[in-house]
């Protein structure tokens, strides 16, 4: 794709001016006549058996319409939860899953599950009555935590998951990795945690369900990822055929993965839109998101790498704990698959073996979170990798050299079944240390210690698996109207990543017209298109390259129609720039002639496997002895990403996606208290998060091999900034405290847990 055509776009994305005026259209700005209002009733209570719920006094409040429990839920059927962890484990283990009615009934697992509903003709009122609610519990033990959930003393949660343990499994060569570590000259081993967090997309999560009697249709407003997906688990949670649920969706305000699955609430507005006969509209509160939205992460890995004398991976072992809270969520698969298929990294390892086990827990269901599992593998791996690196006394960007995947072996199959497309590592590598002056470093150490601050480098070299969709195609609607406008019709869904420019600068680049004339329709009400939602950096990869080809076959089309009006074979027409021409006639038949009697249209398809875009970044840190505090002094990223649409969407995403990893470093954490179960971190008082100003200059550039996956050579984009953030930043903030004799901290990365590490390793030293 011609770099050139593009640039004159870049930087004014389609939908700017509309969102930044103010004339965006998110969930909770739809309405509908005659709509009322919930308020849902949640579990104060990590867990207890419910022994009776009495609504009488808040069913009799002014302005109630209705009050719905799990009695409701219960019987509507509506108690089997969709998730997608269909693996087979160890010896053919099924993932076992505790039944989740959509309004708990008998039990409550986690502190804000929803237990009753309340509808009433305004917010208030629906918010006081709930107040009324009476629910009268028997208090169990709980556990919060995901080691102690597996522990032999644990308090069962669940006759359906004995040993609170959901599925267990392994994969890769154990006997070939025993051998392996045998005969090493030294083994790393490290204990590598990542942080349980908190989506916090800027709009909160809202419904919005109208039900219609004589169709047995429900109209579903909700802010999402796309419709297939979401509309095939909601069916399947409520038996709801597919097609009686059509979903609208306006402008959504951040997703990272979190939008993307059917949430019990969504169900449950629909037992009251039915029972009430009006429109019933949810706007969740912020306590209430950090309560109950899908967490991310919360991976804990016992992580050990061998190596031979010259400092060459042999073998690497990861025993994986990946903590699912109270429920299996919808997203659960992806961090199974995600961290198996990447389970080398960037490196060279003949031997591999890994184990996992999710444990049940009391605490909030943990779903895709940008990156869902691949910043987590990286993270594990970059940590073994920069820790073997200085116990073997080896400069680190010299340990990942030795290690890499040689270019010539690409396409390359890991011995976990990842099948890695084209990349340069070795290049990708010399162009970040040039960038980050990786050789100046120890001058910088110097003067930064001159001024009273410990200094450190950190270095992650990453690749991710992206855009592995579970649609059997992806298709792409497009539409020519008398007027010229090329309508294209797709069901992914943006949430900030800006598909309304991307998707619309491949048509009109292709079509060579401009960019105006496209207009680019997501997720049109009812719509019978197959495809993946947004998820797992895969829209450009999927939709966007059928986008190209839907462009190609209007082409195509076009030339069948123009042959006609110009009285010539097909094969003679040329086109270009919005108009079809021919050697025998002086006519032009311009696009919006061939529409002129009636619209055009037509799908196209295609299916893409996953893409691998790879990276290096390298980060530089100052430690304050006298209070704890990071600052990030230095942030460099060469990526590779494929052939780049739009430099300043991609360059967001980078940006967006290095400073959300840098939130979970130095400071975002969901903590329980672990006698109770409560959260500690439901409001912004509690919970961190990143601000401007985190990392001021990131510092990015490009290093492309195209890619064979698409037909424009695209690579994912959108979660690569926080798989090679999260790695790079711990390991500057690490090297900076090495020298003091500190070998090992677990994110968050506070002023408070640093400078604790400070006064602990100066006592330490006799200081």
């Amino acid at each position: 794709m011609n770099e050139q055509s593009h640039h004159h776009h870049d930087g004014r994305r389609v939908e700017d001016f509309r969102l930044i005026t103010g004339a965006g259209r998110y969930a909770s700005d739809w309405n509908a006549s005659g709509q009322l209002y919930a308020c849902f009733v949640r579990s104060d209570r990590a867990h207890a058996d419910i022994v009776s719920v009495d609504a009488r006094n808040a069913a009799s409040c002014p302005g109630v319409k209705g009050v719905f429990t799990g009695e409701d839920a219960v019987r509507a059927g509506y108690v089997r939860a969709p998730h997608t962890m269909q693996f087979i484990g160890k010896n053919g283990m099924k993932a076992r899953a505790p039944e989740r009615p959509v309004l708990a009934h008998k039990k409550v697992r986690f502190v804000g599950e929803a237990v009753a509903l309340v509808v009433a003709d305004s917010v208030q009122a629906a918010e006081d009555a709930a107040e009324l609610v009476e629910i009268e519990y028997r208090d169990l033990p709980s556990v919060t935590d995901p080691e102690g959930a597996l522990a032999d003393a644990a308090p069962q949660l669940s006759d359906e998951v004995p040993g609170n343990l959901s599925w267990e499994s392994e994969v890769g060569d154990e006997t070939a990795v025993d051998a392996a570590f045998a005969a090493a000259h030294h083994v790393t081993r490290a204990r590598i945690v990542s942080t349980r967090v908190a989506p916090n997309p800027m709009e909160p999560r809202a419904c919005l369900v109208a039900y219609d009697a004589p169709t047995q249709t429900y109209r579903i407003h909700s802010p999402m990822q796309g419709i297939t997906t979401l509309r095939a688990q909601l069916a399947s949670y409520t038996k709801v055929p597919q097609e009686k649920l059509v979903f609208e969706v306006g402008d959504v305000g951040g997703g990272f993965g979190q939008r993307s699955g059917a949430y019990p609430e969504y169900a449950a507005l629909m037992i009251a839109a039915k029972a009430l006969g009006a429109p019933v509209k949810w706007v969740s509160r912020r306590t209430e998101g950090l309560l109950t939205d899908t967490h991310g992460r919360n991976m804990i890995a016992h992580g050990q790498l061998a190596l031979d004398r010259d400092g060459r991976f042999l073998a690497m072992r990861i025993d994986w704990i990946v903590d699912l809270g109270a429920y299996l969520s919808p997203g659960a698969q992806g961090h199974i698959r995600n961290t198996t298929n990447c389970m080398t990294g960037v490196y060279k390892i003949p031997a591999l073996y890994a184990t996992y086990r999710i444990p049940i827990t009391n605490t909030t269901p943990i779903g895709a979170y940008r990156g869902a599992g691949r910043p987590d593998i990286a993270y594990a791996i970059e940590r073994l990798v920069n820790q073997a690196a200085f116990e073997i006394g080896i400069d680190p960007s010299e340990l990942r050299r030795r290690n890499f995947i040689p270019p010539a072996e690409f396409p390359y199959t890991s011995p976990t079944g990842g099948s890695y497309e084209n990349a340069d590592l070795p290049g990708v590598l010399d162009q970040a240390l040039a960038l980050a002056d990786w050789q100046g470093f120890a001058a910088r150490r110097t003067r930064s210690k001159q001024a009273g601050k410990l200094r450190g480098i950190g270095i992650a070299s990453v690749i991710e698996n992206t855009g592995l969709g579970n649609a059997p195609v992806d298709e792409v609607e497009i539409r020519l109207d008398a007027s010229g406008t090329v309508s294209v019709l797709n069901v992914a869904k943006t949430q900030g990543q800006s598909h309304e420019t991307t998707f619309a600068q491949i048509v009109a680049s292709a079509l060579q017209v401009p960019l105006e004339q496209v207009k680019i329709v997501q997720c049109a009400p009812g719509t019978t298109l197959r495809g993946n939602g947004t998820g797992g950096s895969r829209s450009t990869v999927g939709a966007g390259s059928v986008c190209h080809i839907a462009a190609q076959k209007l082409i195509e089309e076009g030339k069948r129609l123009a042959a006609l009006e110009l009285h010539v074979e097909p094969s003679q027409v040329d086109y270009g720039k919005g108009e079809f021409r021919s050697n025998a006639s002086d006519r032009i038949v311009k696009l919006a002639e061939l529409a002129k009697d009636r619209t055009l249209s037509f799908v196209a398809e295609g299916k893409f496997g996953s893409t691998y875009p790879n990276g290096c970044h390298i980060a530089e840190v100052e430690v304050d002895p006298e209070t704890g505090k990071t600052e990030v002094v230095s942030y460099c990223a060469v990526d590779d990403i494929g052939v780049v649409i739009n430099h300043s969407v991609v360059e967001g995403q980078l940006h967006g996606g290095i400073v959300q990893g840098a939130g979970q470093v130095f400071g975002e954490q969901v903590v329980y208290d672990p006698e109770t179960g409560q959260a500690l971190t439901a409001s912004f008082m509690d919970y961190y998060m990143p601000r401007v100003g985190l990392i001021a200059g990131v510092r990015t550039q490009e290093h492309p091999t195209q890619s064979k996956v698409s037909p424009l050579g695209v690579k994912g984009v959108g979660e690569s900034g926080c798989t090679a953030s999260i790695p790079v930043l711990v390991g500057a903030v690490l090297d900076a405290l090495r020298p003091l004799g500190i070998k090992q901290l677990d994110m968050p990365l506070t002023p408070a847990k640093v400078w604790r590490a400070l006064q602990a390793a100066a006592v330490g030293a006799g200081s």
